[in-house]
């Protein structure tokens, strides 16, 4: 599997770590069709994925000082490692990486894979000393947490749930 791929699909699961689990009984007796908030993983995945978003959030709020101060080699060296997606990399087992490609939906594949440039383009960014432009990747960092969260965390961020009509005003 490419680094890329690999790459994509721990920072996919991470998100994925958020959504609150499914009702078990309910889907056994129920069968209904597989929504993006059912998706399940096993409790070891969810600790790694859980501890990745912590590590992406934390990543998240020191961008914001490093920014604002003009510290640009600071500000590439987080957007790096969020690109690289931090710990996952290198903590994921072979079980687990197959464990997120049978559970991941495309949606939140390429939500992910678009959040991995704009962190790479932010790193750019900084150290071009190009501060319009890496204003411009957190913005879109910070969007794609938004998005992500509204369509595959809405339980957790109950703030960013969908509209009534289905609508996703946030994407």
């Amino acid at each position: 599997m490419s680094m890329r791929k690999t790459t994509i699909l721990i920072f996919t699961a991470i998100l994925f770590s958020i959504a609150p689990l499914a009702v078990a009984s309910e889907q056994e007796h129920h069968q209904k069709p597989a929504t993006d908030n059912d998706i399940q993983v096993s409790p070891d995945l969810k600790k790694l994925l859980n501890q990745e978003m912590s590590a992406i959030q934390d990543g998240m709020m020191a961008l914001i000082p490093a920014m604002s101060s003009g510290n640009w080699k600071e500000v590439a060296s987080i957007g790096k490692n969020i690109k690289a997606s931090f710990i996952m990399k290198q903590k994921l087992t072979k079980a687990q990486k197959e464990e997120l490609q049978r559970v991941l939906p495309p949606r939140f594949i390429e939500m992910d894979q678009d959040f991995h440039k704009s962190s790479g383009m932010l790193a750019h960014a900084a150290e071009m000393k190009n501060a319009d432009v890496m204003n411009f990747y957190f913005s879109k960092l910070n969007q794609a947490c938004v998005s992500c969260h509204s369509k595959f965390a809405a339980n957790r961020f109950p703030g960013l749930a969908m509209t009534a009509d289905g609508a996703d005003h946030h994407n």
